[in-house]
């Protein structure tokens, strides 16, 4: 599947920063996308070089990084980067030499990680780029894109069978593999067991304290396991709005699983459960949230969720181009204005509040209140 989007953006990228990074969970797409790219413009540079830090030769060859690299020239990729962090001091002497005629397109798994490092030696010099799984405006099958999730290989299965069999195998490669790799030292059957219950809070505010007393551990440890997940990009961690009023408002953040898949897995869910299982209408807000986030391009900074003590709560609140998006997602055939919406129009001087919900109606509950089908939303 082209991700030309994507595609679009690494160009329009590299005209600005000598290096580029697109940043994204294990078996999102990254590596395809890099050939993809290198496919496509390869004519564009002298020679291009490609190194993946998961081969043992190509990170022997790279331990000596500045000897390896420095006589080549056009386009380098390096995949799975966070491997060998050292390498972003090597690039930072590389782009700064002068009339140097070479640009490196680094691949990276974990986003806490990679930024920390390569904020401190290449500031000015490198574009960011999050790579999502599979969302919406690439599949146009929202069915199969809410139970499979995005994961390429999830979602192109062969069957529901065979998306859940690859799902159980990435969380098991997951936690005995890529949480090692990184240099996080935590036994594989406590995460699970961690995650497994965090897919309980997926959609509401996150007690940590809580979690830690279930788990016979300390709060801060359960805040560890969060930074884990969230720097590996498997769950997203809202962050609460505060707005000058009088009101008391939540200042805990919530948590959601960034994909809808992994997420169905953790519970145990097939096709058939999904459908009668209590989780059935938090799993569905989450994916439209994911969607809703994508679709505007919401950065770090830039989508918070807002709620006051027992009176009024907006799930998704985006500034974006000086406005203030708002969105409500219920899980209901027939939306209908609440005075919770009227709230939040008003405190938080909303530019558009839009409920979503399945389906695909566009209709007014108010003058300045919209409803709308999420399918319908994301193809204006």
């Amino acid at each position: 599947m082209q991700r030309a989007a994507y595609l679009k953006q690494i160009v329009q990228a590299f005209k600005v920063f000598p290096v580029v990074a697109l940043l994204g969970p294990r078996q999102c797409g990254k590596t395809t996308l890099a050939r993809d790219y290198l496919a496509q413009f390869a004519p564009n540079f002298s020679s291009n070089h490609y190194f993946d830090l998961e081969d043992i030769t190509d990170l022997s060859r790279l331990i000596e990084s500045k000897l390896a690299l420095k006589d080549l020239s056009g386009l380098i990729v390096v995949d799975e980067v966070q491997r060998l962090p050292e390498l972003f001091q090597t690039l930072r002497v590389l782009v700064d030499e002068p009339q140097a005629q070479r640009q490196f397109l680094i691949l990276g798994s974990a986003s806490a990680e990679l930024i920390r490092q390569s904020s401190e030696t290449l500031a000015g010099r490198i574009g960011y780029i999050e790579i999502t799984p599979f969302s919406y405006s690439e599949t146009h099958d929202l069915d199969r894109l809410w139970f499979r999730g995005g994961f390429p290989r999830s979602y192109l299965a062969e069957n529901d069978e065979g998306s859940v069999l690859w799902r159980e195998a990435y969380i098991q490669t997951f936690l005995e593999k890529d949480i090692p790799n990184l240099g996080i030292s935590i036994a594989p059957l406590q995460l699970r067991r961690f995650w497994m219950m965090l897919a309980h809070y997926h959609g509401n505010l996150f007690n940590a304290s809580e979690m830690g007393r279930s788990l016979g551990v300390s709060h801060k440890t359960i805040r560890h396991y969060v930074d884990i997940l969230t720097g590996t990009f498997m769950v997203r961690e809202l962050q609460p709005w505060f707005e000058n009023i009088s009101k008391r408002q939540v200042k805990t953040p919530k948590i959601y699983f960034r994909d809808s898949g992994l997420f169905h897995s953790l519970l145990g869910l097939d096709a058939a459960t999904l459908q009668v299982h209590p989780k059935l209408g938090a799993s569905w807000e989450g994916l439209a949230l994911e969607e809703i986030i994508r679709y505007h391009g919401a950065k770090v900074g830039q989508a918070y969720f807002w709620q006051t003590q027992g009176e009024a709560e907006l799930d998704l609140l985006i500034f974006k181009q000086g406005k203030r998006l708002g969105f409500e997602f219920k899980y209901s055939a027939a939306p209908r204005l609440t005075k919770s919406m009227k709230i939040a129009f008003a405190d938080l001087h909303l530019d558009e509040l839009t409920l979503i919900s399945p389906g695909d109606h566009d209709f007014r509950l108010s003058e300045t209140i919209r409803a709308s089908g999420l399918q319908q939303y994301l193809t204006e």
